[in-house]
């Protein structure tokens, strides 16, 4: 949108937001309404905004939350849909930046290489490869907005013989614009929410569609319409409609991973009860719907209207549980002996995490490594002054999140200007106890875990799966706790000690 900018020339603005997708885009409507003195970017690698909703083309793409709570807590989502489908929510994104007249703020093509922050000035520089060559962009506050896994490939495992495989292969991030699939078998490797969301979209035209999980997920038929909404829209103005929903699904959801973890058996039970009830007695329930792990230790998949179940039920599409020997000429081989013949072969493995979209961060001169770090608030980062980062929850919409962060780093960045503060860096206490950020069992965050910063045992470092708590705390909690240090633009190694520390 804007015409690129020759490498000795510098664009300055006071915030620098990286991503132009839900979150980047949510960001920058606080900051125009909460702030509206501060100046602002979004710099987007990919030449249309969306993120994830304009990456993911494969079919089926949709949400696995409800729209009311995955909706901006400032626009109501009045389509309609609970589980909305990919353009819808790219549409939503791109109705939310319009309205808000973005369109001059965000400078597409433009992807962050390195980022660098200086103590003496409080500044960031921004190196960026843009679509006329080399640019700087410098700024007092930045904000990750890009994500937390790597766009450019998802995670695929090493699979013995697949070049010998004479069909096609494809990971569902980089799915294929147009790709015909009518008539072909096809073969889903995998069991998370893209598996259980591709499965019964292609079984509308392929000839027979296979979901083959080595662990099974649990997966549960919700409608795709929520008549409690419906009513309240009809009744009451939208936006308290919207409000009066998006708090009742919060609630229900936030009840429900409760119960789960309180009693983890009545939930299974209760699952597995309702699945046979979709599928029928004769169907193996036990072997291809009873994970090994408790309910919520991974994320739930659900089938919007039961489409999964009735897809298995239509003869169109079937499971199996079972581990890849080997791929073969005419599909993959199983440990059991059986071969899943396949002209093409999906992987649904998931994705391959990744902090910050991979840009080379340094603080004062030392390098930045996420895994040396601890989480302030889940947002901010110990030793990395002015910049907070979008992560949303394991256990509820990513939006929830992302607004409250939006929240939070508006409320600094109108402190400091009061106050007469140049920048702000989380310090945490010496020798504090440490966790793992995420306690989650899915196989990318395991992956992911030891690249991942660490959150602290005891607030604010500990980062809580818990919409309310880090509502009343974010919002409404002090800025100036004492963990977060506020200070002058002064020597230049005045921030890099508190990152030093966090590595210790």
């Amino acid at each position: 949108m804007d015409a690129s900018s020759p490498e000795t020339s510098v664009n300055e603005r006071d915030v620098l937001i990286v991503g132009a997708g839900i979150s980047g885009v949510g960001a920058a409507w606080h900051l125009q309404h909460r702030c509206p003195d501060q100046s602002y970017a979004i710099l987007e690698a990919r030449d249309d905004l969306g993120g994830t909703w304009d990456l993911f083309r494969y079919p089926g793409i949709r949400s696995d939350s409800d729209m009311y709570t995955f909706g901006y807590n400032f626009r109501p989502w009045v389509d309609g849909k609970v589980f909305a489908d990919g353009p819808s929510i790219r549409n939503y994104v791109r109705a939310t930046a319009s309205e808000a007249g973005m369109g001059r703020h965000i400078h597409f093509g433009r992807k962050v290489a390195r980022a660098s922050w200086d103590s003496a000035s409080a500044r960031w520089t921004l190196h960026v490869d843009g679509p006329g060559g080399a640019e700087i962009w410098r700024g007092r506050f930045l904000m990750l907005c890009s994500g937390y896994y790597r766009y450019e490939s998802g995670h695929m495992p090493e699979f013995e013989g697949i070049s010998d495989f004479n069909g096609e292969v494809i990971h569902a991030q980089l799915w294929p614009e147009g790709k015909d699939y009518a008539g072909k078998r096809v073969v889903i490797i995998g069991s998370g929410a893209t598996a259980v969301t591709l499965l019964p979209a292609m079984a509308e035209k392929a000839a027979h569609v296979t979901m083959l999980q080595r662990t099974p997920s649990y997966i549960a038929a919700r409608p795709s319409r929520d008549a409690i909404a419906d009513f309240l829209r009809k009744v009451l103005p939208g936006r308290l409609a919207y409000t009066l929903s998006r708090a009742k699904n919060v609630g229900l959801s936030m009840f429900f991973f409760a119960l789960a973890r309180a009693y983890p058996d009545f939930v299974k039970k209760g699952v597995i009860k309702q699945i046979r009830k979709e599928l029928g007695e004769d169907f193996d329930v036990e072997r291809h719907f009873s994970p090994p792990y408790n309910p919520w230790d991974q994320r739930f998949c659900l089938a919007p209207d039961g489409d999964f179940f009735e897809a298995l039920k239509g003869g169109k599409a079937s499971i199996i549980t079972d581990h890849i020997d080997r791929f073969v000429r005419e599909g993959i081989r199983l440990k059991s002996g059986e071969v899943l013949e396949a002209d093409i072969v999906i992987s649904a493995t998931g994705l391959s995490m990744l902090v910050g979209g991979g840009i080379d961060i340094s603080v004062d001169g030392r390098s930045f490594a996420a895994n040396e770090t601890i989480t302030y608030r889940g947002m901010m980062l110990s030793g990395v002054p002015n910049a907070a980062m979008a992560f949303g929850y394991t256990n509820a919409s990513w939006t929830l999140k992302v607004d409250l962060t939006a929240e939070r780093v508006c409320r600094l960045l109108n402190h400091m200007a009061t106050k007469g503060h140049d920048y702000c860096v989380p310090v945490p206490p010496l020798g504090m106890e440490t966790l793992p950020l995420l306690d989650f069992s899915s196989g990318y965050v395991q992956r992911g875990l030891p690249n991942l910063p660490r959150q602290g045992a005891t607030p604010p470092w500990r980062t809580y799966q818990n919409y309310v708590q880090d509502m009343l705390a974010i919002r409404y909690g002090r800025l100036e706790d004492g963990h977060l240090q506020f200070r002058k633009a002064g020597a230049t190694g005045e921030a890099a000690p508190e990152l030093a520390r966090a590595a210790e």
